[in-house]
């Protein structure tokens, strides 16, 4: 798992940021954080995955993007929300995954 470097943060989770991030990287259970990473395929532009769903062994081995953090299913498709809106702002388009990779380096 890596961190995207302008890591998107919640509100609610932004106040947690050091212990969820040292959560994440432990693989801690943190039933109420959800992160957000680019689309796996298909139309979608962007995924949101509960801290559970990256505990199972075939996501342990996938070397994910976490583009945002937040703290309840609300907040990170609010956050999701913004990610996608900053994008088309800044660009005209919505190619998230283009626009996040360029900006991941």
């Amino acid at each position: 798992m890596r961190f995207y470097q302008h890591l998107y943060m919640g509100e609610q989770a932004a106040g947690k940021r050091f212990q969820i991030l040292q959560g994440l990287r432990e693989r801690k259970i943190q039933p109420e954080i959800y992160v957000i990473t680019p689309a796996s395929g298909g139309n979608n532009l962007l995924d949101i995955y509960s801290c559970r769903e990256l505990r199972k062994p075939w996501r342990e081995s996938e070397d994910l993007l976490v583009v945002g953090i937040a703290a309840g299913y609300e907040e990170a498709c609010e956050l999701a929300g913004k990610i996608v809106s900053q994008v088309y702002r800044e660009t005209g388009e919505f190619k998230v995954r283009q626009y996040l990779e360029k900006n991941a380096q």
